[in-house]
């Protein structure tokens, strides 16, 4: 097996005279998490909405499974697309259908499976979350944490091999922030599946990720493992986490 699941290769983006993406190069490693922080409109929604080609780039590549992506027509990254699951920020569930069918809904829309192997698929990854027995729920009745559960066994029920996660913590209280990190960590360590997060969320994200990539004005100007990062001497990235001021929490290999 290729052992990097997306290889990103000099990749730009800009809207206007605003340069989002500036020459991004990273590998993501399969059956890893990938965590890419930085600050807060600083192109990390962007740059996963490459990954998916839901954008194309000015220039660059993306190499997925032995093909760039960026080059495929809508019906090839159609392909490429079932191959990925995707937690949005707000979960974006369909209101209008209980958590079963939102659940559901990728298999019915890609697939001929029977209904009664979807029942089994769709109780067995609420189960995963921790949602066993809360299909009949409508979102409206649910809490935010519960509501990004459902969104996760909805990334997971096409047994993808990757799976992009835009903010999972966005709009959680710090107790159900962990917990929903905790269910990312059970869950790719029983998958073995290549998870790609972003975030601005620093203490959480080094929590879960075996890699970190730090964008900064466009570029990633740093990778390695989060404890590599923390002991960075790079003024970039040390710039970046001394601006979270998490108590107890040094860089640059401070104690």
């Amino acid at each position: 097996m290729e052992s990097k699941a997306i290889r990103i290769k000099d990749l730009h983006k800009s809207f206007g005279n605003q340069k989002v993406l500036d020459g991004i190069n990273l590998d993501i490693e399969n059956g890893k998490i990938t965590v890419i922080i930085g600050k807060s409109g600083g192109g990390k929604t962007v740059l996963l909405k490459h990954l998916i080609g839901l954008i194309k780039p000015d220039s660059g590549e993306i190499w997925v499974e032995g093909r760039d992506i960026t080059k495929l027509r809508e019906r090839e990254l159609n392909e490429i697309r079932r191959k990925y699951g995707m937690l949005f920020q707000e979960a974006a569930l369909f209101d209008s259908m209980n958590v079963y069918d939102n659940v559901a809904f990728p298999i019915r829309e890609h697939t001929k499976t029977p209904e009664k192997e979807i029942e089994l698929i769709v109780e067995a990854k609420l189960e995963r979350v921790g949602l066993a027995g809360f299909g009949g729920k409508m979102p409206s009745e649910l809490s935010g944490g519960m509501r990004k559960r459902v969104g996760l066994a909805r990334a997971m029920v096409l047994d993808p091999e990757v799976i992009l996660f835009d903010e999972p913590t966005s709009a959680l209280d710090p107790i159900i922030s962990l917990t929903i990190l905790d269910l990312i960590k059970e869950t790719q360590t029983y998958l073995k599946k290549t998870y790609v997060v972003i975030s601005h969320d620093i203490l959480g994200m080094f929590r879960i990720a075996d890699t970190v990539a730090l964008l900064a004005d466009g570029k990633i100007v740093e990778t390695g493992t989060p404890d590599e990062v923390r002991r960075s001497g790079n003024d970039v990235t040390m710039e970046f986490l001394n601006a979270t001021k998490i108590p107890g929490f040094s860089v640059g290999g401070k104690s």
